[in-house]
C-alpha cells in the first residue's frame, strides 16, 4: 500500500490560489459547490469553518464543518457538526484522497471542536459514489430525510 500524504487543515489564505484553480466535473457540480462559493459564506457566517485536503502539500479537496445554524435543518443534536461542500478535487480522485480524509476526519474534529459529539451530513439519494464513500468511513443512515434543492437528501451521522 502507498503511503498517502494526506493531512487536513483549517483553510489559510495561502491556499486560496489553489483553490481559483479548483477543477470538479459537471456531475461533481451537480452535487455540491465549488470551494470558493463555500468559503464566500464561510466570510460572512462565522460558525462556517473551511477545510481543505491536502495531498502532499496540494489541495486535494474541500470542505465545510458548519455549526449550529447548519445542524438543526438536520438534526435535534447542538453538540453535532455538519460536514458540507465536501469535494475531491477531479485530478486526485480515484488516489484514496476520499478514503483517507474520511479516516482523518474524526480525530480533526476531536482536535479542533472538542466540544462536538457527531458529525452529520447530507447526502442526495442518487449520489452513490458518495454514499458509498460515507458508509465505507462508519457513517450510517440516520433514516432522516429532507428535501434539498436537486431532490431527496438522505441524513448520514457519525459519533464523534
Amino acid at each position: 500500500m502507498i503511503n498517502l500524504a494526506i493531512t487536513l487543515e483549517l483553510y489559510q489564505e495561502k491556499y486560496k490560489q489553489e483553490l481559483e484553480e479548483y477543477f470538479l466535473s459537471e456531475e461533481q457540480l451537480y452535487y455540491t459547490s465549488m470551494p470558493l462559493d463555500a468559503l464566500e459564506k464561510c466570510i460572512t457566517e462565522e460558525d462556517r469553518h473551511p477545510i481543505v485536503i491536502l495531498k502532499d502539500g496540494a489541495v486535494a479537496g474541500f470542505f465545510v464543518l458548519h455549526g449550529w445554524e447548519g445542524v438543526r435543518a438536520y438534526s435535534e443534536n447542538k453538540e453535532a457538526i455538519l460536514m458540507r461542500a465536501y469535494s475531491i478535487q477531479h485530478s486526485f480522485q480515484g488516489q484514496g484522497v476520499g478514503r483517507k480524509s474520511m479516516e482523518l476526519l474524526i480525530p480533526f474534529v476531536k482536535e479542533y471542536y472538542p466540544a462536538k459529539k457527531e458529525v452529520i451530513l447530507a447526502v442526495n439519494v442518487k449520489n452513490t459514489r458518495a454514499k458509498y464513500v460515507y458508509q465505507k468511513a462508519g457513517f450510517e443512515d440516520t433514516g432522516g430525510r429532507v428535501v434539498g434543492r436537486k431532490g431527496e437528501l438522505i441524513i448520514f451521522n457519525r459519533k464523534v
